[in-house]
């Protein structure tokens, strides 16, 4: 076997006892469920804060326990189930969007892979379970929680939830397909797709550090695929009246907010384990502290990584407005799509010659050609295309420089060069007749049908 490719041990895993493998699930539950009920707070609060408002202050300490309140009033709503849906679907499909997003957290790992942690007298590793093929299983629950959306949409029995439906599905497919190149650039460097030997082989250097491309590509992707702002399309109040969930109520309503903060979670796990060093203390903290990376604090420096990339979804939220749906899908099929798959070639081909033994000179001469050739190839491009655009601009110099801003069908404004036509204007009052259906006694108009000499003669 190549030295570069991980030999996975997870024989720590599946020898639990029953009772703790139980524990450990409503452990998983509870920190999900737990996180979403500070998020929603935190996002109202920071939003709140960048606005310079006052946000939650009602209900309990600071206003902590709005989003219980919140919760508590959804569940008290009455539940509407419209007469036009497909009423099995209809109530499946906020189940079908909501598992999904809890079952990811199942091999996600809050701490090193050994014996620990203690339980109730039990060595045991902080983490449900772990898959040779641990990522591919986020990448498929992922999936799964598209079907609720559509469902949703499709099973509402009306147009709005329909187009919100499938505007959706095609967001998150094309999302997933740039965040599935960018799983793919960490398994050619970890040589694993278990979710503990990525965080193990991130001893040395995060993967933040070794491969910027793909985390820039994930963290893009990640808003996409939750549905957030700046990429909150399935939500636009102004476009479709609310998107898949508009003849939802109550709990159902609920179960698709549910989901969509749990995705958030679960999608900055899992950022923290494949980029972010996982459990790992941060570098000035592991460097004098040898006790950083054991025991109970692993689960710390988790969840302050989990945090700060929640406060990042907020932050975006609160500052970037929402992007049109073509501006959407155009950057995810024709930037991220073709930048995630020329990295993902890049970074196999360095692997490649790092197993073939060569050097680091030798390896940074050919990335430094290539991304020389690269941009050689789109400065001549650049030259050809504005040449191209001069030519096309210097035909038409002898038309006028007017033009119709209807002739499509819709207006469209000028372009540089071209100026509108002049606005027709209202003549001014005394230039105009004043034409009436009664008779010539009305004060300032002249005889009916008279000419413009009798409204002059009648005015003096």
């Amino acid at each position: 076997m190549s030295p570069y490719l991980a030999a996975e041990d997870l024989s720590m895993f599946g020898t639990d006892p029953w009772w703790l493998v139980v524990v450990k699930a409503v452990f998983c539950f509870a920190f999900l469920m737990v996180t979403v009920l500070f998020s929603i707070v935190w996002e109202r609060k920071v939003v709140a804060w960048m606005q310079l408002r006052i946000g939650p202050n009602r209900h309990g300490p600071w206003g902590m326990l709005q989003s219980l309140a919140d919760g508590i009033k959804l569940m008290l709503k009455e539940d509407v189930i419209v007469k036009r849906a497909d009423k099995a679907v209809y109530v499946l499909a906020p189940i079908v969007a909501a598992i999904p997003a809890f079952m990811a957290i199942a091999v996600i790992p809050f701490g090193p892979a050994g014996n620990e942690v203690s339980i109730f007298g039990h060595r045991t590793a902080m983490q449900l379970t772990d898959l040779p093929i641990a990522m591919l299983f986020i990448l498929a629950v992922a999936s799964v929680g598209i079907y609720g959306i559509v469902l949703a949409g499709w099973s509402s029995g009306s147009t709005y939830p329909l187009l919100g439906g499938l505007r959706s599905c095609a967001q998150m497919i094309s999302y997933e397909i740039a965040m599935g190149a960018a799983f793919a650039s960490v398994f050619l460097y970890s040589g694993s797709m278990s979710t503990s030997e990525i965080v193990a082989q991130q001893n040395d250097r995060w993967y933040i550090v070794l491969l910027p491309v793909s985390f820039i590509l994930y963290i893009v992707t990640m808003v996409g695929e939750t549905n957030r702002a700046p990429f909150d399309m399935p939500e636009s109040e102004g476009d479709l009246v609310g998107g898949f969930n508009t003849e939802y109520s109550s709990i159902k309503f609920a179960m698709f907010m549910l989901a969509e903060y749990v995705n958030m979670v679960t999608v900055s796990a899992v950022a923290t384990t494949l980029f972010l060093g996982g459990w790992r203390a941060p570098w000035p903290i592991s460097t004098f502290w040898e006790g950083a990376n054991h025991g109970w604090w692993p689960l710390l420096w988790f969840v302050v990584k989990v945090q700060l990339l929640l406060f990042f979804f907020i932050w975006l939220r609160g500052t970037l407005p929402r992007v049109r749906y073509d501006q959407l899908m155009k950057l995810g099929w024709k930037v991220l799509i073709p930048v995630s798959l020329v990295w993902l070639m890049l970074v196999a081909t360095v692997r490649a010659l790092r197993n073939e033994n060569y050097g680091f000179t030798d390896i940074a001469l050919y990335i430094g050609g290539a991304v020389l050739a690269l941009l050689l190839l789109s400065f001549v491009a650049d030259i050809y295309r504005d040449k191209g655009k001069g030519d096309g601009a210097e035909e038409p110099a002898g038309e006028p420089a007017g033009f119709d801003p209807m002739a499509g069908g819709f207006p469209v404004p000028p372009m540089p060069g071209q100026e509108l036509p002049p606005v027709p204007r209202r003549r001014p009052r005394r230039d105009r007749e004043l034409i009436v259906s009664g008779g010539t006694d009305t004060q300032g108009d002249g005889p009916l049908g008279g000419s413009t000499d009798g409204k002059e003669a009648s005015d003096g």
